[in-house]
């Protein structure tokens, strides 16, 4: 009888059995042979693979004391690291608000009901509660700061996109110029998140006002409902790639995921969600499970080429599109897809805004600013911390999981016998790849929580991996920090 807990090792019944792309209807799953191997003893190799887990949860605390010790030590004795409340970018502020209630009730409720409501509801019925929670989840956790503080002003303070809408009011000549005004010193040099992107992410706003929906509760507003559907695009993409077992245990921690204290209010929430779309889009295409699959590639092509143009460093989502072909084993979906990734480049350079002259621009303003000051050798690993809080312990444990996989998939990648959980495991190791990249480049110093979002939307699904009866503890072990996090500290975010 086959068991919930097939995930355990890379040899276990699961990793055997051929990888075809179950889940094809809105059937859900079946549960009784679940419910009844859940009662029985785990076999020894269980208890072993939930010990490295424990340890993998371990270390990462162990990290992220250090990073707070290390860190206060050296930001009080230098002030080098730019931050008040080390790793993240946050001050001590104990409080409550009217998000503190529905926050604590999300939490339970998706705790105590989301791993069995996941295994049971439709398919589509469970893509529109995982939006709406995911939704519900990151509003509630802006609003313990109160809407005002918490969702109105978020995008309007000094270093924030609306603060220069009024400068769009000729686009084509604000391109042309947009590069002149990113290096410190130049005249009306932009605040620092317009220069730190592409122009892409203040059109978007400019786009919003444009249509009648301008300020910042509306921009707020934006962020967080089309960053949660980023959810959506997850665990479409771990359907068709993996199957729709591990896609289902995959949502309740998706939903909870603690980088919401980030997410709302934040535009790299939104920047998370059109990453999430290409890659989701490419995979239904690869696997061609949509109507027109070569109208899929465009699409994702087409939002790939926006991503890049929302953020710099989001290029590196490159590393989980390939990870799609490769799970996929195929080529066909990239030439349609290119085609469409060339649209927006063409047409930003064909309006005078040069991608490659504004990165090089903005690593000069990096390096003016926190950026030059913040000593690499702390942050280099203290971003990880920072990581470990937005993803999660369950995350964590999910991460080590999907390591332990690694060898084995790579070596049936050629046989196209790679086992469902196998196929989910590289395509999380291709986000933390991606995320580590972005690390090492020394260009992502402090405030990885917000800026990273893209790469760590792909780092709880791991939680699928996880045995299905300890779902519930891990979520706990995930969302308690969050809440701790967004009660005890401003994050500014």
């Amino acid at each position: 009888m086959k068991t919930e807990d097939t995930t355990e090792t890379a040899g276990t019944a699961e990793s055997t059995q051929h990888t075809g792309t179950a889940g094809s209807t809105d059937r859900p799953a079946g549960t009784a042979d679940t419910e009844a191997t859940d009662q029985a003893a785990p076999p020894p190799e269980d208890a072993r693979a939930r010990r490295h887990d424990l340890t993998a949860a371990a270390l990462a605390v162990l990290l992220v004391t250090a990073a707070i010790l290390i860190g206060r030590y050296v930001q009080n004795r230098t002030g080098t690291l730019q931050v008040q409340w080390p790793p993240l970018l946050a001050s001590w502020d104990p409080h409550l608000g009217p998000g503190t209630p529905a926050a604590l009730t999300m939490a339970v409720l998706v705790v105590a009901y989301g791993p069995p409501l996941a295994a049971r509801l439709p398919w589509r019925g469970l893509l529109a509660a995982a939006w709406a929670g995911s939704t519900a989840w990151v509003f509630s956790m802006a609003l313990i700061d109160g809407w005002y503080r918490g969702v109105e002003r978020r995008l309007t303070t000094k270093h924030e996109y609306l603060r220069v809408i009024d400068r769009f009011d000729d686009i084509p000549a604000t391109l042309r110029d947009f590069t002149n005004h990113i290096v410190i010193g130049e005249p009306g040099n932009w605040p620092a998140h317009v220069a730190g992107h592409p122009p892409g992410a203040t059109l978007t706003f400019v786009w919003l006002d444009r249509i009648g929906l301008g300020g910042g509760a509306w921009a707020a507003v934006w962020c967080v409902v089309v960053g949660s559907s980023a959810v959506l695009a997850a665990l479409i993409t771990v359907r068709v790639l993996a199957d729709e077992r591990l896609a289902r245990r995959a949502a309740p921690f998706l939903v909870l995921a603690p980088a919401a204290v980030w997410a709302g209010v934040s535009a790299d929430g939104y920047f998370a969600a059109v990453a999430a779309w290409s890659v989701a889009l490419l995979a239904l295409a690869a696997t061609r499970r949509v109507r027109f699959p070569g109208a899929a590639a465009v699409g994702g092509g087409l939002l790939f080429g926006w991503t890049c143009y929302l953020s710099y460093g989001l290029g590196l989502m490159a590393a989980v599109l390939l990870a799609v072909l490769v799970l996929a084993r195929t080529a066909r979906p990239v030439v349609p897809f290119l085609l469409g990734a060339l649209v927006v480049p063409a047409a930003f350079t064909l309006a005078g805004f040069n991608w490659w002259t504004a990165y090089h621009l903005l690593v000069e303003r990096y390096y003016q600013g926190a950026g030059g000051v913040r000593p690499y050798a702390y942050w280099v690993w203290a971003n990880l911390a920072c990581a470990v809080l937005a993803a999660g312990l369950a995350a964590v444990a999910g991460v080590r999981r999907s390591a332990s996989y690694a060898p084995g998939a790579v070596r049936k990648l050629r046989t196209g016998t790679v086992a469902p959980a196998q196929r989910l495991a590289l395509l999380v190791l291709a986000a933390l790849v991606a995320l580590l990249a972005a690390d090492l480049s020394g260009m992502s110093k402090a405030e990885t929580e917000r800026i990273w979002q893209p790469f760590l939307l792909w780092l709880p699904p791991a939680a699928a991996l996880l045995p299905a009866r300890t779902a519930r503890y891990w979520l706990v072990a995930s969302v308690v920090p969050a809440l701790l996090i967004n009660h005890l500290l401003w994050t500014g975010w």
